[in-house]
């Protein structure tokens, strides 16, 4: 991004230019700074600092700045670097936690919103026609699986999660036109779960599938929502596989709740009400 950016330079205006060049001098300043501010440090006005960003082909500055930072972070120290057996806890933390921002943002930057739309979608008119959603998933997949069912049944929605293959198999086989099953691997390659979406595909069941592009399973579903992250096994990697997976449950289910509206907020309401209410003072 940043040699794109050095290579636009001569054929921008001398103002974007100016523009271009702080984002050249500290882009992780840029990408931080309010608009203002990146204005008078170029000496520019405040619509040439946008008109910038969007000669570099991006939506505008809040745009621009995601997706600078995002790059940023892929090129600190440690992104992709093992954790070394002479690493203090200080070194280990920031290698664990730079490894899954760089993730998170370089998901926002590739994930497709038509994608996450039609699968948000799906899962709201399942639970407006009063039908039931499952989620399927095995090892670390089977614990998304079961915060997805939480965070389901907190809005009010018909909600299931199995982690064993029997039981994903044999439940699958019961759904129906209108119900939804969400089926979650990193790897898109256990036989359980490509079983258990094949038959819910076949039982009539709107069929998402959360893995890795290129996966088996990921051409198995109706929806594909990807989620690429490989975890290596011949050094340490912290499990951000399951976080990106966590992540864009969130982001369904946020979204189904924004759908279901003001009906939502009486119930969750009573529902925080009465959990406080069990808490000791």
């Amino acid at each position: 991004m940043l040699d794109r950016i050095k290579a636009s330079l001569p054929s921008l205006a001398p103002a974007e230019q100016r523009v271009g060049k702080l984002v050249l001098a500290d882009p992780r300043a840029f990408a931080n700074l309010p608009v203002t501010e990146l204005a008078d440090r170029s000496h520019v006005s405040k619509p040439t600092v946008v008109r910038f960003c969007r000669s570099m082909g991006y939506d505008g500055l809040s745009d621009f700045k995601l997706k600078l930072a995002g790059s940023v972070s892929e090129g600190v120290p440690f992104i992709h670097r093992s954790v070394d057996v002479d690493d203090k806890t200080s070194d280990i933390a920031v290698k664990v936690i730079d490894n899954t921002v760089a993730a998170f943002l370089k998901y926002r930057n590739d994930a497709s919103s038509f994608a996450l739309e039609h699968a948000a979608q799906a899962l709201a008119a399942t639970q407006t026609t009063g039908r039931r959603i499952e989620f399927y998933g095995v090892g670390n997949s089977g614990i998304v699986a079961q915060d997805a069912q939480h965070k389901f049944f907190r809005l009010g929605v018909n909600a299931i999660a199995y982690s064993d293959g029997h039981m994903q198999v044999m439940s699958a086989s019961m759904l129906k036109p209108g119900d939804c099953a969400v089926i979650i691997s990193n790897s898109g390659r256990t036989r359980d779960l490509m079983d258990a979406c094949d038959i819910a595909k076949k039982q009539g069941a709107t069929t998402i599938v959360i893995t890795a592009s290129g996966s088996p399973l990921a051409s198995a579903g109706h929806i594909h929502l990807t989620a690429d992250h490989p975890e290596g096994y011949d050094k340490y990697s912290p499990m951000v596989s399951r976080l990106l997976h966590l992540l864009i449950i969130d982001i369904l289910a946020t979204t189904v709740a924004l759908r279901i509206g003001e009906a939502l907020q009486t119930g969750l309401r009573d529902m925080k009400n009465n959990l406080r209410s069990k808490r000791y003072t």
